[in-house]
């Protein structure tokens, strides 16, 4: 996710480096945006340095000394599109005061204007402007406009009074942020295992069998797990994505390779999300050679591949298995059969015939089927979203397992 850090002119200015820091460790792209009065507390160049990003600090002018561009004049428009939260802290009086009454007459007040993303804004001030009236009448409108206030602590100002002003602490911003974000840690702990993308294989040394799968679910379950704190190696098979920050990559090809990249690694994980949409047949004698056009037809021996979750679920323990289920038909009756073959904890079913619910979509669809005899049908929402929807099965699932009922005089776990 992509965040817009604003940083105003007061002291407590330096404490944005360390914010930078901290959202960082959430796995956040952080650009910042600063007016003029915070470059007298702090450089640019520290910021530059920590996000590895142009720092913002003038309205028209694209770098240092250049002359104003188009591209330049309407920079405010495309940061405001890209990113998914604006923060601003420390945020001072004048700023509070700009944002309430929808003034722009720089960059990071045009932007809030321009953006539609979720607003977190941290104030720090003098504990007498503060508590004035004016102050607090702005906070409210901010606050009754949907954004989120991170109020200031109390205690001993730069000024060198003692009251509230002081900009909250990093981890309480950062909170906030994460919380907007939908941002949690439940999955601290857990390792998981997620597969994504199609198999390939191969009828000669330039063609084979595969299917549409973009991998788009996989990675999204990969990125959400990991955001939510889990350890994730993500086995994939060939796809045009970039791996989600901080997972554990492991690039296949062919559905054995995938078998045995599963088996070899499940012994690591606490759950597993087999999102790969891998060839149920392969070719029994692939040919060393092209085959070349002839004027007849051409027949092509099959023969199953491995089933992965089948044999995953054979050596189960306690970790959570989770299949998937793309149909075109009968979609619930094949997702009961296949969380009863397949001794799967959660089947993802989806008809992928559906608008916004197919292939290399952005979206999806889908319908959950449980263990213990759960069906949720969800509506059609990013493959982000469905992610997060499955992985909150999946708790729900694991806190069920650990909900062990007692009765009195039933045998214990080592009769």
């Amino acid at each position: 996710m992509k965040i817009a850090l604003g940083v105003s002119g007061g002291v407590a200015a330096y404490k944005a480096a360390e914010l930078v820091r901290r959202l960082q460790q959430e796995k956040l792209d952080v650009q910042v945006v600063m007016t003029r009065s915070a470059q007298e507390f702090v450089a640019p160049l520290t910021f530059a340095a920590l996000t590895g990003q142009k720092v913002i600090t003038e309205m028209f002018s694209a770098d240092a000394g250049a002359p104003a561009n188009v591209e330049s004049a309407i920079e405010h428009i495309a940061v405001a599109q890209r990113i998914d939260l604006l923060v601003i802290a420390p945020a001072t009086a004048n700023v509070l005061a700009k944002l309430a009454r929808g003034i722009a007459d720089d960059f990071l007040t045009t932007l809030h204007l321009a953006t539609t993303a979720p607003v977190v804004v941290a104030p720090a001030m003098n504990v007498n402007m503060w508590e004035h009236p004016a102050t607090q009448e702005n906070v409210e409108a901010l606050r009754a406009r949907g954004v989120r206030i991170v109020e200031p602590d109390e205690g001993y100002l730069a000024c060198g009074m003692t009251g509230a002003g002081r900009l909250a602490g990093v981890e309480a911003i950062a909170r906030a942020v994460c919380e907007v974000l939908g941002i949690r840690h439940d999955f601290d702990g857990e390792t998981a295992l997620v597969t994504a993308g199609p198999t390939c294989e191969d009828l000669d040394p330039v063609r084979f069998l595969t299917n549409r799968s973009s991998g788009k679910m996989g990675y999204a379950l990969a990125d959400a797990a990991g955001r939510r704190g889990a350890r994730v190696i993500l086995i994939s098979g060939p796809t045009a994505l970039e791996p989600p920050a901080g997972v554990e990559l492991v690039s296949v090809r062919t559905t054995e390779e995938m078998y045995r990249a599963v088996l070899e690694r499940a012994t690591e994980c606490t759950v597993v999300i087999k999102a790969a949409a891998v060839a149920d047949y392969r070719p029994v004698s692939p040919h060393s050679k092209k085959l070349k056009r002839g004027a007849g037809r051409l027949t092509l021996e099959l023969e199953p591949t491995p089933d992965i979750l089948s044999d995953l679920a054979r050596e189960k323990g306690d970790r959570i298995l989770v299949g998937f289920a793309a149909e075109t038909d009968h979609v619930s009756e094949h997702a009961r059969e296949k969380l009863r073959a397949k001794r799967a904890d959660l089947i993802v079913a989806n008809d992928v015939t559906q608008e916004g619910a197919g292939f290399d979509h952005e979206t999806n669809i889908v319908s959950l089927f449980t263990r213990d005899g759960r069906e949720l049908s969800l509506p059609r929402m990013s493959k982000f979203d469905v992610a997060n929807r499955i992985l909150d099965e999946v708790l729900r699932l694991r806190h069920a397992s650990r909900q062990v009922p007692t009765v009195e005089g039933a045998p214990g776990p080592d009769t």
